[in-house]
């Protein structure tokens, strides 16, 4: 079911947002210049991490209590319509052959569903029933986290789905580009970027979208650090798919060892490509199946392996 509030609700409650505010002092932007544009655009883009850097508290608190739940087997899901419906989406489609994470761990719910990562789907993002329908199709626990994506900050979709997944006892977390927002008030991190009217009226794909993504990037970043997906700034569990992903693991190798090439492909040959596996096996000098039991007992944390190889 839909909404049917009346439109001009709809269109007062847009018009008390800042992401919607009209900025008359670029009512003649067309006329400008190409490159007078691009500058114009250049200095609003670069406010948006100065937005972000004013929440890195919420944001890094959110991010401890993910990777707390994660480390318990839970599942970090985006849910968002439209514009960040498609950059939660994106977030999470990045993380298994970044991570080597299940695809199931990362999940990225858009309202209206693949269609609507391509095209409009009329009504979807208006409807809190399709959102506690996707999240029920999940079966959460009190060990995932939900984390609704709305620029406005009133999309019904994303509301729907973090107040669905508080009643089921997962935690919530609300991402919004408004003050005051209905959805960071229904979750329980509240993260408001604040990054003022667009260059465009009410496009939120710009500045809105960047500070989103950056926020995203945060959320899905610090918490595979935080769950031993990196070995300093190495990303170690990269899944080797494709020759770029192989010539990637092989320097990720060199970097962490300093081994010499041979060393390296016979170190990945004796661990099944495995990139924290063959490091292991050449900083402790230990075959294939003993940094598979070590890292196991380490819950995937290269460092901590490392410790036990060598004490």
């Amino acid at each position: 079911m839909t909404s049917t509030s009346d439109p001009r609700d709809l269109q007062a409650q847009l018009e008390s947002l800042t992401t919607e505010a009209f900025r008359p002092e670029l009512a003649d932007i067309d006329r400008l210049p190409t490159p007078d544009i691009a500058r114009l655009m250049n200095s609003e883009d670069a406010a948006v991490p100065t937005a972000v850097a004013q929440r890195l508290p919420e944001i890094a608190a959110a991010i401890d209590a993910v990777a707390e739940r994660m480390a318990r087997g839970g599942r970090l899901v985006y849910a968002g319509a439209g514009t960040a419906g498609r950059l939660g989406v994106l977030d999470a489609s990045e993380c298994p052959p970044t991570f080597n994470t299940d695809p199931s761990q990362v999940v990225g719910l858009i309202a209206g569903g693949r269609e609507a990562m391509v095209t409009s789907v009329e009504g979807a993002e208006d409807s809190a029933e399709l959102a506690r329908a996707d999240l029920d199709a999940l079966a959460l626990t009190p060990d995932d986290t939900v984390v609704g994506i709305s620029a406005s900050g009133r999309t019904p979709y994303a509301i729907g789905a973090v107040e669905h997944a508080r009643e089921r006892g997962a935690l919530t977390i609300g991402l919004a580009c408004n003050a005051d927002s209905a959805l960071a008030a229904a979750a329980e991190h509240g993260i408001e970027i604040v990054v003022g009217p667009e260059l465009l009226t009410g496009s939120t794909r710009l500045k809105a979208g960047t500070a989103q993504k950056l926020v995203l990037n945060m959320l899905s970043t610090i918490t595979m650090i935080r769950l031993g997906k990196t070995y300093g700034n190495l990303m170690v569990d990269v899944r080797a798919s494709n020759e770029k992903l192989r010539a990637r693991s092989r320097r990720i190798v060199a970097l962490a060892t300093g081994a010499r090439d041979d060393e390296i492909e016979r170190a990945l040959a004796a661990t099944d490509g495995e990139v924290k596996n063959a490091i292991l096996t050449i900083l402790a000098d230990i075959d294939g199946p003993t940094a598979a039991r070590l890292l196991e007992d380490s819950d995937g944390h290269l460092r901590a392996a490392l410790a036990a190889a060598t004490r």
